[in-house]
C-alpha cells in the first residue's frame, strides 16, 4: 500500500510541474513526438506494405514447390538468364510421369497462359484479358471462387472440351446481367467456348498483377489447341507445373528431393551435370523482399533516432531546470522525512510522463495516418507497433530523467532549504 501510495503521490507530482509549466512541456514534447512519430511512422508503413505485397502473392498458394524453366528470384549476375533459356520448357509428357510416379506430394497440376487476349460474346467483347489453361487439380494450387455456376469437372479437363470459367469482369462486361451468362457461348482466338462458371469479384492486385477478375480459365488442353505449349524445348508458351506437399513433410524438403530426382532421371541427368530445371518457392519471393524492407525499417530508426536523441537532451535539460526551481520544496520535503527513492522516482515519473505524452502524441499523429488515401495500399497501426512506440518513450524518459532526479534525491535537506 505505501508503495502504491508513493507512486500516486510521484505522479501527481509530475502532473502539476507539467501543467504548471505548460509551454516548457510542448516544447520538450516535439522532440519525442517527431521521433516517435518517425519510427513508427516509417515501420508501420513497411508492415502495410509488405503485408499487402505479401497478401498479393497468395495465389502462389502454400505447401506448394513449383517446376519451371525459370527460377522466381533470378540470379546473382549481369548474364544469369543466359543460363537458363537454354533450358526446356517443362513438357504435359513430364507432367504425367510426374503425376503418375510421384509418392511424397498430395496433388500435381499444369497450368500455362497468355496476355493481351480479346474475348468476345455477340456484340460485346472486352480485351487485355489473361487466358489460363489449367489441368486437373489446379485448385489446389490456387483457389478458384465460384460465384455463378461451376469449377470444370476432370471430364472436362481430361477431355479438352470448350468449356470456359470467365472473371467477374469478363462476365460483367460480356452480359451485363450477369446471371444470363451460365450456358451462353463466348468466342476465344476464334473458338466457341461455354460459360460454365463466373469468379467471385477479387478486386485490384496491389503491386499490379493480373488480377482474377479479368482473367479466363479453360481446360490446358483446350488451351494447346490455341496455343503450342507443353512440348518441352519448342514451346510457344512455357507452360508450368505445381505440386502440392503433404502437411507433414516440414519444409516439403521430401518433397522437393523426390521432385529433382524424379526430373533428373526423366531427362537423361549425369550426375556431373548441373539440373536444367528450376524448384521455385513462394516463400523465396518472400525472403527476397524481407531483406528490402529490413532496410527501409533500419532507415526508420536511423531518421527516428536523430529525434529521439534531440528529444531525449531537450527532457533531461528540462528535468535539470524543474530540479533548479524546486530546490528549496525538495529540502521541504526531506526535512518532513521523505526517503531519497521518493525523490528519485517523483522526478523519474516526472521525465518518464513527459516522454509517454509526446509517444502518444507521435502514435496518434501516425494513427491520423492511416487514414490518408494510398491508393490500394491500406495501412493499419498494429498493436506491435503501438507497444513498441510506447516501450521506446519509456525508456528514453527513464535514460533523459536518471541523472536529473539522482541529483535532487542526493541534495541537502538544510542546503536545499537554504536555497
Amino acid at each position: 500500500m505505501l508503495t502504491l501510495r508513493l507512486i500516486a503521490e510521484s505522479l501527481g507530482f509530475a502532473w502539476k510541474a507539467l501543467k504548471s509549466n505548460l509551454l516548457r512541456t510542448i516544447l520538450s514534447l516535439l522532440g519525442v513526438t517527431i521521433g516517435i512519430f518517425s519510427i513508427i511512422a516509417v515501420l508501420t508503413l513497411v508492415d502495410s506494405l509488405e503485408r499487402n505485397i505479401r497478401d498479393s502473392f497468395n495465389f502462389l498458394g502454400s505447401d506448394i514447390i513449383y517446376l519451371d524453366k525459370w527460377p522466381f528470384t533470378g540470379g546473382n549476375t549481369r548474364d544469369w538468364w543466359k543460363d537458363f533459356i537454354r533450358r526446356p520448357n517443362v513438357s504435359y509428357n513430364e507432367y504425367r510421369f510426374l503425376k503418375a510416379n510421384l509418392k511424397t506430394g498430395t496433388h500435381v497440376s499444369i497450368y500455362a497462359f497468355s496476355n493481351q487476349i480479346t474475348v468476345k460474346s455477340g456484340n460485346n467483347g472486352i480485351n487485355k484479358i489473361l487466358l489460363r489453361g489449367v489441368g486437373q487439380d489446379y485448385e489446389y494450387m490456387r483457389e478458384v471462387n465460384i460465384d455463378r455456376g461451376r469449377y470444370l469437372t476432370n471430364d472436362e479437363i481430361e477431355a479438352g472440351r470448350n468449356v470456359v470459367i470467365l472473371g467477374y469482369e469478363v462476365a460483367k462486361a460480356l452480359y451485363p446481367k450477369m446471371d444470363d451468362a451460365i450456358g451462353q457461348f463466348v468466342k476465344i482466338k476464334n473458338l466457341r467456348f461455354k460459360v460454365v462458371g463466373i469468379n467471385t469479384k477479387q478486386g485490384e492486385s496491389f503491386i499490379g498483377f493480373a488480377s482474377g477478375d479479368y482473367e479466363c480459365i479453360i481446360p490446358y488442353d483446350s488451351f494447346r489447341k490455341l496455343y503450342n505449349t507443353g512440348s518441352g524445348r519448342w514451346d510457344e508458351l512455357g507452360s508450368h507445373i505445381g505440386l502440392k506437399g503433404n502437411e507433414d513433410d516440414l519444409g516439403l524438403v521430401l518433397l522437393e528431393n523426390e521432385i529433382r530426382g524424379s526430373m533428373r532421371v526423366k531427362r537423361g541427368l549425369k550426375p556431373s551435370q548441373k539440373d536444367n530445371f528450376s524448384i521455385n518457392r513462394p516463400e523465396a519471393i518472400a525472403n527476397a523482399l524481407g531483406s528490402v524492407f529490413d532496410v527501409l525499417s533500419i532507415a526508420g530508426w536511423i531518421i527516428g533516432g536523430f529525434s529521439m536523441l534531440v528529444g531525449g537532451f531537450g527532457i533531461a535539460n528540462i528535468m535539470f531546470v524543474s530540479v533548479k526551481e524546486r530546490t528549496s520544496v525538495i529540502g521541504l520535503q526531506k526535512s518532513l522525512g521523505a526517503k531519497n527513492y521518493f525523490i528519485l522516482f517523483q522526478f523519474l515519473f516526472e521525465s518518464i510522463l513527459l516522454s509517454l505524452i509526446g509517444g502518444l502524441t507521435g502514435l496518434f499523429l501516425v494513427w491520423l495516418l492511416t487514414f490518408a488515401p494510398f491508393g490500394s495500399l491500406q495501412v493499419v497501426l498494429s498493436v506491435p507497433n503501438i507497444i513498441l512506440g510506447l516501450g521506446v518513450s519509456s525508456i528514453i524518459g527513464l535514460v533523459a530523467g536518471i541523472v536529473p532526479a539522482a541529483v535532487a534525491a542526493r541534495l541537502d535537506p538544510v542546503a536545499a532549504i537554504r536555497a
